[in-house]
């Protein structure tokens, strides 16, 4: 009895041993399975998250040609636009010129009517200066219902072909009669600040028409 205590109590600590170390050999085991399970899983999640990203960036690479392609595309169709608007609007303003040069190659008798405005308004200018308001009266007239007024007119009306034009027109009749009306009330200061504005007025309009040059050639 005693012997076989003696080898149960012998035997019982290398069976403790020997199971605790093979126990732990199979944790370690596991464990190594594991990690190598998940060591495993990680690299292919790693691969599957590079061929992901590689593939986005490709994605987006030919997203952002695609775009730069259509930008340029969309870019070049606007410069050619604007190119033949740009050459549209020249040969628009080269016509206009051409039309207005032939009218005023035409209008003699209107050009003759406007320079003769030119020499009343320079003698209605010496009268002022000299402070001779009667003089200016015997070059302007009493009312502005006189002949050469009304000539005057005609050939504004057929010269001036713009907005801009016709309210130069405008500024310098309404001018003018503040004009005849202060010469022939003998009012000098008025006289002076009129035909002032009416010579300006007349300037600015012949410089739009294109007719300032060929009245002092006249």
């Amino acid at each position: 009895m005693a012997k076989s205590l003696l080898c149960s109590s012998t035997l019982n600590p290398f069976f403790s041993t020997t199971l605790s170390s093979s126990t732990s050999s199979k944790k370690n085991q596991i464990a190594y399975s594991g990690n190598n399970k998940n060591q495993t899983s990680s690299l292919l999640c790693n691969r599957r998250e590079l061929s992901l990203g590689f593939m986005s960036s490709l994605v987006a690479i030919g997203l952002v040609s695609n775009d730069r392609r259509r930008h340029d595309a969309n870019a070049a169709i606007l410069e050619a636009d604007d190119d033949e608007e740009l050459l549209e609007k020249v040969k628009q303003d080269r016509k206009k010129r051409i039309e207005r040069q032939a009218v005023l190659n035409s209008a003699v008798k209107e050009k003759g009517y406007l320079q003769d405005l030119v020499y009343k308004l320079s003698k209605v200018g010496q009268a002022i200066e000299n402070n001779d308001l009667p003089a200016a009266v015997l070059v302007l007239g009493k009312g502005i219902d006189t002949e050469w007024v009304k000539t005057v007119n005609l050939a504004f009306t057929k010269l001036s072909t713009s907005p801009e034009e016709n309210t130069e027109v405008e500024a310098f009749n309404s001018s003018l009669a503040s004009l005849i009306t202060s010469v022939n009330k003998n009012d000098i200061e008025s006289s002076k600040l009129a035909f002032v504005s009416s010579a300006g007025a007349f300037e600015k309009w012949t410089t739009l028409t294109g007719l300032l040059e060929q009245l002092k050639g006249l």
